[in-house]
């Protein structure tokens, strides 16, 4: 294997050579090799009419080679001529570098199976590849987002803000487009790691939600989103819990027939002992001792969400010290965010009835 120094002014990149993306930091650390101890792997060429050459593979080098103002560059001429031979050539030789990013992966076999002059398959690259057919999938799959999406990916598997690896997209990858991006968005905006990802794929393949329902779920954040899925995941279980058998008529006539009362039939029950808070409901049990925002947290944690309770709640946070106006905003938005998961749980079961047939 010859290596010739050629001159920098005759080489020329492949514009359509798999990889375009360059990381700058990474760049100007080969520079600084390049200018410390020389090229130690020489680009490889073939060569084209008028007496120049086009890069096969090494387009990062010869970028820096070229920042550098070197006058010629190491290199290996190819006898290569077949397209096909040559470009994969060119997607091999990246493969092995852990910086080839997966969309400019999925982009390079995606042009060797559909462009005319290539027209390969997925069998036919996993053998010339090396790699397997359901890599190859994968990496394609990727290409069902749109371009917005695309633009965030890297590679490798470390979670970074307003970034997403492979790993994170795939479990999206089945959604309708109108939430396979919105929800690719939220996993790089709040750094999902897949687990979660996964969750919020299985809330959005749920078919008891409607698509009304899905597109308002949008607007929520990832932790609300799991909380959603969380919500829904706790009552399908208890959908399916056996229900607690009722006593018979006949169990019915036998109580009836004793002449004793229910009530003496069971334990008696210690005497409760009367709340030192008082009732929280507003009944007469005695003046209430809670500060205002115990009063107004108590309120929140109750089952019951009346106008009443409302009302007591808006008062209790009048009487608020300043200090304490954050925590008690923040326990109302957690109320909100339970209140809202209570109605898409309502809605799921008012379409799964509309969708039943009478019995």
């Amino acid at each position: 294997m010859e290596i010739i120094d050629i001159p920098s002014h005759l080489i020329e990149e492949d514009k359509d050579q798999p990889r375009n993306q360059f990381d700058e930091e990474a760049l100007q650390e080969l520079m600084k090799s390049i200018e410390e101890l020389g090229l130690l792997s020489p680009i490889k060429v073939r060569t084209v009419a008028g007496g120049r050459y086009k890069i096969i593979y090494g387009n990062r080098r010869y970028k820096a080679c070229m920042r550098l103002g070197l006058p010629s560059i190491p290199c290996i001429v190819s006898t290569a001529d077949n397209e096909l031979e040559i470009y994969l050539e060119q997607v091999a030789e990246n493969l092995n570098r852990e910086s080839f990013n997966p969309v400019e992966e999925a982009e390079a076999f995606h042009k060797l199976m559909n462009d005319p002059k290539f027209s390969s398959s997925v069998k036919f690259l996993s053998s010339k590849l090396g790699k397997p057919e359901t890599y190859i999938k994968h990496k394609l799959d990727l290409l069902n987002f749109g371009p917005s999406v695309r633009k965030l990916v890297v590679s490798g598997s470390e979670i970074r803000k307003d970034r997403l690896t492979e790993e994170q997209l795939l479990p999206l990858k089945d959604l309708p487009l109108e939430y396979r991006d919105p929800l690719a968005k939220i996993a790089a905006r709040d750094e999902l790691p897949v687990s979660d990802v996964k969750k919020i794929a299985r809330l959005f393949k749920d078919k008891e939600l409607s698509d009304n329902t899905k597109g308002k779920l949008l607007y929520k954040n990832g932790s609300e989103l799991l909380e959603t899925w969380s919500i829904r995941q706790q009552n399908k279980a208890k959908r399916q819990e056996p229900a607690a058998p009722q006593p018979s008529k006949e169990t019915k006539i036998e109580k009836q027939g004793t002449g004793v009362p229910d009530a003496q039939e069971k334990e008696a029950a210690p005497p409760s002992k009367p709340s030192s808070a008082g009732s929280v409901a507003g009944s007469p049990a005695g003046p209430s001792f809670l500060s205002p925002m115990d009063k107004l947290l108590e309120l929140l944690a109750a089952e019951d969400h009346s106008s009443f309770r409302y009302k007591e709640a808006a008062q209790a946070a009048a009487e608020l010290e300043a200090a304490d106006r954050e925590t008690a905003a923040s326990a109302i938005g957690d109320l909100i965010v339970r209140l809202e998961n209570e109605l898409i749980e309502w809605k799921a079961l008012q379409e799964r009835m509309a969708k039943e047939p009478a019995e």
